[in-house]
């Protein structure tokens, strides 16, 4: 079963599939996002319906010996939609090319806005018209394929989200600007910690704010449809289709306006929003300062006007509006322009008066490359309208600039870990230092566990895994079919040597991996007593080195082991030319060479992980060793609004 651990690989190869199909057809991708995003919504939303019907049926009531039928408001309650039979996705993807594929999407779509208000006009219908039979046939079928029929979790809600990235990667929409990166999105609403409220997104494009606010509340194991109330504006009618798309393909709704915040404000959240979540924009310079000028949403006045009678850059007008809609307790999370950090003449008026309210509270400086549609390095901005009086006058800085997981060659982003990381400074800052002991501690038995799966695990299916063993298993096999025609070699075969290279080396590794597996079990037994103070921790960060540098000896002990074991096959083909032939199994030792590679390669990422959560353990603990914020060079800096005055 598809679990969202390894759905990585299958959402590439369903990217793949259907932009392969893209490509050999007639349609430009800002043709063919659209259609693909419905089909994509239809899937989930069966996937939600399966998840949650036979729950469902189980606890309806039943009069006269009948249970009653199924409504809309049955699945409202578990965050799923209702399905119309013409509406079920098996239903469509067992359509031939002799029924009009197209005519059934339409049908089901409208059936889906009949029942729900807030996705009228919303999904797309009259697109598929434009689509061949076989093209939506083979669309169906690629987005339907065995391994996620009874996926659980938010599978393709992720999908979707993938999808979403892709077309923004080929410009298929608003020029991609309708996506924000999920790495920021997910920083930003993890630094905000929206728990309940009202979420506002001024310029919220594909919703992406919303759905990771949704993801903060589940994982402190609330219900976001009851914590939550979302508010968005977006100028781009499409972009607002994709949104509340977004949000139902998660279980959500949300009051998405269209508007030109510019010149709009149809929420009129002024002063109410609990919690402000923005990607605008940046450096736009078209805004009427005719316009705007009176309005009450900029209390710092306008940055500066051009001899046209336009205001000279946006970005200070997008911050005021942000600062301006929290409530007295609000917080305000943004991406923007790293222009805007350092901006003279008017726009430094503007920035001069939003600190001295003392409200500044985070700022992360974001290299270049995060974004699919600019390559320009960016910044984050976190207002707090009840920040603690101890902080008043600071400013919490982080450059993680030199923080970021290379994606492609053009596309970067943060690892889980990585986030978490930039979280832990953030908690240091506010006092919080349990939560950064507990994320010590939390990779330190991830490292254990990692260990431990060295040698057994299940996989999502519950098939066992045994990396270690399997990959000396696959060597052992290959060895013993080697050994008839190694049998009728003499020691003064120039084969001989290798021979007794690759069994020394085989035994030294069974021995350390022997002395692995007793390390890692004797370290898992001590956990059990492990205290979690910040004394304690940096001594088992320490202690649990050896097992790091372990894992990382097995690796190359393994690739030793490969490496010996195809010089050795190589030199037996060579003397298959004197010798017998009869002797060697050719065909068996090819299968045996490749098995042995398959483990090697699926022992090794497992083993990589051990190192890689102890290198996040000491991260943490070699910077900030006495679980206190410090200034550190590079990284984090806690300023005063003095030193930002003399820094300008």
């Amino acid at each position: 079963m598809a679990q969202l651990e390894h759905i990585e690989a299958i959402e590439k190869r369903l990217w793949t599939a259907a932009d392969t199909l893209r490509a050999n057809s007639n349609y430009a991708s800002n043709e063919y996002f659209l259609p693909v995003m419905g089909l994509i919504f239809l899937r989930h939303a069966y996937s939600r319906y399966l998840a949650v019907k036979d729950d469902i049926e189980a606890g309806l009531p039943t009069r006269g010996g009948k249970k009653r039928a199924l409504t809309k408001e049955d699945f409202s309650q578990k965050s799923a939609i209702f399905l119309q039979p013409k509406a079920r996705f098996d239903a469509l993807v067992s359509l031939t090319d002799s029924d009009d594929r197209a005519k059934a999407i339409i049908e089901a779509m409208e059936s889906i806005e009949a029942d729900y208000e807030n996705l009228r006009g919303v999904l797309p219908k009259s697109e598929y018209q434009e689509l061949e039979k076989s093209v939506l046939g083979q669309l169906l079928r690629t987005l339907n394929p065995e391994e996620l029929k009874n996926a659980s979790g938010d599978v393709f809600g992720r999908i979707y989200e993938y999808f979403l990235t892709q077309f923004a990667d080929l410009k298929a929409h608003d020029n991609g600007e309708f996506f924000t990166p999920i790495s920021l999105v997910s920083l930003i609403a993890n630094v905000l910690e929206p728990e309940s409220g009202t979420v506002l997104d001024p310029a919220c494009g594909s919703g992406g704010m919303f759905v990771q606010s949704a993801r903060f509340v589940e994982r402190r194991h609330g219900n976001p449809t009851e914590k939550l109330t979302f508010r968005g504006l977006e100028k781009n009618a499409t972009t607002i289709r994709l949104a509340k798309m977004n949000l139902a393909v998660h279980g959500l709704e949300g009051d998405i306006q269209k508007a030109i915040t510019y010149y709009e404000d149809p929420h009129e959240l002024q002063g109410k929003a609990d919690f402000v979540m923005a990607n605008p924009p940046f450096n736009v310079d078209e805004i009427d300062a005719d316009k705007a000028k009176a309005d009450p949403r900029l209390p710092f006045g306008l940055p500066g006007v051009n001899k046209k009678g336009k205001v000279v850059n946006g970005n200070y007008v997008w911050i005021s509006y942000f600062y301006s809609y929290l409530g007295e307790k609000g917080r305000a999370g943004f991406v923007m322009s790293s222009q805007a950090s350092s901006a003279g003449r008017d726009e430094a008026k503007v920035r001069r008066k939003l600190i001295e309210t003392g409200e500044v509270d985070i700022m992360i400086a974001i290299r270049s490359n995060f974004f699919y549609t600019r390559t320009v390095p960016c910044e984050l901005w976190f207002l707090n309208r009840a920040k603690p009086e101890e902080h008043r006058d600071q400013v919490l800085m982080l450059d993680a600039r030199h923080i970021f997981r290379k994606v492609t060659r053009k596309i970067y982003d943060f690892s889980p870990e990585h986030e978490q990381n930039l979280l832990a400074i953030v908690w240091l800052y506010r006092g919080q230092t349990h939560r950064y002991l507990d994320l010590v501690a939390g990779y330190c038995t991830r490292l254990l566990f990692e260990g431990s799966a060295c040698f057994s695990h299940e996989d999502d299916a519950g098939n066992l895994i045994e990396p270690l063993p399997n990959f000396s298993a696959s060597l052992g096999a290959l060895r013993d079919v080697l050994q008839p025609f190694l049998a009728t070699l003499g020691k003064d075969a120039p084969t001989y040597e290798s021979v007794k290279e690759l069994d020394a080396t085989a035994q030294a590794f069974t021995a350390d991996v022997d002395t692995f597996k007793k390390a890692i079990a004797k370290e898992q037994a001590a956990w059990k007593n492990q205290k979690t103070t910040n004394g304690a921790l940096k001594e088992a960060v320490e202690r649990l080195a050896p097992l790091a540098e372990t894992s990382r000896d097995l690796i190359k002990q393994m690739d030793l082991l490969y490496k010996l074991t195809c010089r050795l096959i190589e030199t037996c083909e060579n003397d298959c030319g004197t010798r017998d032939r009869g002797q060697w199994a050719g065909r068996e030792i090819f299968r045996g060479r490749k098995a042995v590679d398959e483990a090697r390669q699926l022992a090794v990422e497992q083993l990589k992980q051990v190192r890689y959560f102890h290198r996040q353990a000491r991260w943490l603990t070699e910077r900030f060793p006495e679980a206190k914020l410090c200034n550190l060079p590079g990284l984090v800096k806690l300023v005063d609004q003095a030193e930002i005055e003399a820094n300008d």
